[in-house]
């Protein structure tokens, strides 16, 4: 993996995690600062994750005995979907074995050591024989995979008759910072918008409609849906998270050197006064320090496309 690899992790997100949860099958870093964010993730904005499985619970066919969560990251989608599929086995697969540790982990916690199961593998090789399912979930990680294509194409032949596919995405990075800013903080206004269209600039999060890739692979049916995302009131966690991300972004901003101010296509270049904006966020100290904030609070937004198999 390289820098830029790791760099160009979101989610989480989440690479959801992302985001956008969110890991283990492609590009993404599976250090301590990784699994904080997919956990503060959670923490803070997990909600979604209930939703979006109630969901999948409405629309499919049969009632689930075996799902599977791929790119299951610590697991914050795999204990969602034992918690509200309580008759199913749920496998977490991944290729990182400390994540699938965090993922066994968070499921004893919850009482589902019985129900959860991990497996490790690599997405970028060849589909596992046995990870079949009746109900799969991909959670900010297909984009991941170096051919979506062929692991779309691996999903389907190993999705049983009649079942579901659900995969989420990130529809942009996560806001942390007051949409209207402050006297205090006038600086900071339009920053988020400008240091996102810079990480587009540099592929972050970038993924298309899946709808025609998952047509093309055979399923019959795709629905989609949005879920809107705002974060718990929780200060601290808060601020853990949002400088964990924003520290990222500036980290992948830091080979870019002086703005080039002759480059006009959107995201190219930020202002130099956004960058010092950036720096005072990520700073220990001061008024603008994301680690003293009580202002702050995650909002995003998710879609979720649902692929039926005849």
């Amino acid at each position: 993996m390289t820098p830029q690899e790791d760099q160009q992790h979101t989610s989480c997100v989440n690479h959801e995690h992302a985001a956008h949860g969110h890991s283990g099958h492609g590009s993404h870093d599976h250090g301590q600062g990784l699994a904080e964010m997919l956990d503060l993730d959670a923490l803070l904005l997990g909600s979604y994750l209930e939703e979006a499985a109630e969901w999948a619970a409405g629309i499919a066919q049969t009632a689930p005995r075996t799902i599977l969560d791929v790119g299951a990251g610590t697991g914050a989608g795999t204990v969602a979907l034992a918690r509200r599929f309580r008759n199913a086995s749920v496998t977490a697969l991944d290729r990182s074995a400390a994540m699938l540790a965090a993922t066994r982990a968070a499921a004893a916690a919850e009482g589902f050591t019985d129900r959860v199961h991990t497996l490790e593998a690599d997405l970028d090789g060849p589909w596992p024989e046995s990870a079949t399912a009746d109900l799969m979930w991909a959670s900010s990680s297909l984009h991941e995979v170096s051919s979506p294509e062929r692991t779309i194409g691996g999903m389907y032949a190993a999705l049983n008759p009649g079942g579901l596919l659900v995969v989420l995405e990130m529809d942009s990075l996560p806001s942390f910072l007051p949409a209207d800013g402050t006297d205090s903080h006038t600086a900071e206004l339009g920053l988020e918008s400008r240091l996102h269209a810079a990480m587009a600039h540099q592929g972050w999060n970038a993924h298309p409609d899946w709808r025609g890739e998952l047509e093309r692979a055979g399923f019959h049916r795709v629905e989609q849906r949005s879920f809107n995302t705002m974060g718990r009131p929780l200060p601290e966690p808060t601020a853990r998270y949002a400088a964990n991300f924003l520290g990222r972004i500036r980290t992948a901003l830091a080979g870019d050197g002086a703005p080039a101010t002759h480059d006009t296509s959107p995201g190219a270049a930020l202002r130099a006064q956004d960058l010092a904006a950036l720096d005072a966020l990520l700073s220990g100290t001061g008024p603008s320090s994301l680690l003293h904030r009580t202002d702050l609070q995650v909002r995003g937004r998710r879609t979720a496309w649902a692929a039926f198999k005849a």
